[in-house]
């Protein structure tokens, strides 16, 4: 994916683009319709987007891709808005997140710089689970933080992909909450 700053009808603008299809076209046209910036298409021939953003975040863009860790993280605990949000029954309660793929894009819009690590891939005693611990590090222009999460998931349970990419996506968006990332949802089930 590629990153530019351009300017359009005289406010400065930033444009990604990629050449790819299939779910990361799906992901950008969810996140076009439900980003709080307003996205223009560029091309039709391409996956091409532009992304009007407000004053603050402007000057930001503009001046490279790298910015202070907090205004990154003011940035990711804003609310997820709902039609990113999925449902799943497990053990009978239905359980509210963010895919996987949609954090990741959402830490490629608001901390490109990002980067994330499997720490750890451990089988219980018993091989029933496998636990993944995951690492998220976010790189500002003034410093740079990590959180790290596990994620578990048991071996016998096939409703759904591998139980080491469950364990990992688990893991990704917990260490990813840690930041704020999707951290209402949380908030949501207590109540």
């Amino acid at each position: 994916m590629a990153f530019s700053s351009t300017k359009s009808l005289g406010k400065p603008v930033l444009s990604f683009a990629s050449s790819s299809s299939g779910p990361l076209k799906s992901a950008l046209l969810l996140l076009q319709t439900q980003s709080p910036y307003k996205y223009r298409s560029l091309s039709s021939s391409s996956i091409s987007n532009q992304v009007a953003e407000t004053e603050d975040d402007v000057a930001a863009a503009s001046s490279g891709i790298s910015r202070p860790l907090s205004e990154i993280l003011k940035e990711l605990n804003k609310k997820v808005p709902d039609s990113l949000i999925k449902v799943r029954l497990e053990d009978g309660f239905s359980m509210k997140y963010i895919p996987w793929h949609l954090v990741n894009r959402i830490l490629n819009l608001h901390a490109p710089e990002w980067s994330g690590e499997v720490r750890t891939i451990t089988y219980s005693a018993d091989g029933k689970s496998v636990s993944v611990v995951y690492r998220v590090t976010l790189y500002g222009t003034d410093a740079e933080i990590f959180r790290e999460s596990t994620g578990t998931a048991s071996v016998d349970d096939t409703s759904y992909g591998d139980p080491v990419q469950k364990a990992e996506s688990m893991a990704f968006r917990r260490a990813c909450a840690r930041f704020g990332l999707g951290l209402h949802l949380y908030h949501e089930d207590m109540s």
